[in-house]
């Protein structure tokens, strides 16, 4: 599968902005997809992952509450819905996407090491 990502931007903090993951390949559904982000500087931080179903989801501490993820597998395309941002969410964000149990007993992927299929990273930027 194939992943391309879209949507970051420049924004002032307490905006909202929402990322796409677009997909190739007709067994999307069959993927958990992830969000990740990293900073200049820093490694890959894990933000959110969904289900293949989209029936599951799970957030980073960090962004619990602000940020939602979601899928609709008839277009092919994962999205993360993101809210009340502040300057520390500043990072380039990637999708990935990997064959995965996750919604059907078995615990969600968060680390990047799980992951076999990567987009290619949109930039955030949030000022204060």
């Amino acid at each position: 599968v194939q992943l391309q990502a879209s949507g970051g931007g420049s924004v002032q903090a307490g905006d909202s902005l929402r990322l796409s993951c677009a997909a190739s390949g007709r067994t999307y559904s069959s993927y958990a997809v992830g969000w990740f982000r990293q900073a200049p500087g820093k490694g890959r931080e894990f933000v959110a992952v969904i289900s293949g179903s989209g029936g599951s989801t799970s957030y980073a501490a960090s962004v619990k509450d602000r940020f939602t993820i979601s899928r609709d597998n008839a277009k092919n395309t994962v999205y993360l819905q993101m809210n009340s941002l502040q300057p520390e969410d500043t990072a380039v964000y990637y999708c990935a996407a990997v064959r995965s149990g996750y919604g059907l007993g078995y615990p969600p992927p968060d680390g990047p090491h799980e992951y076999d299929h990567w987009g290619q990273g949109t930039l955030v930027t949030v000022s204060s």
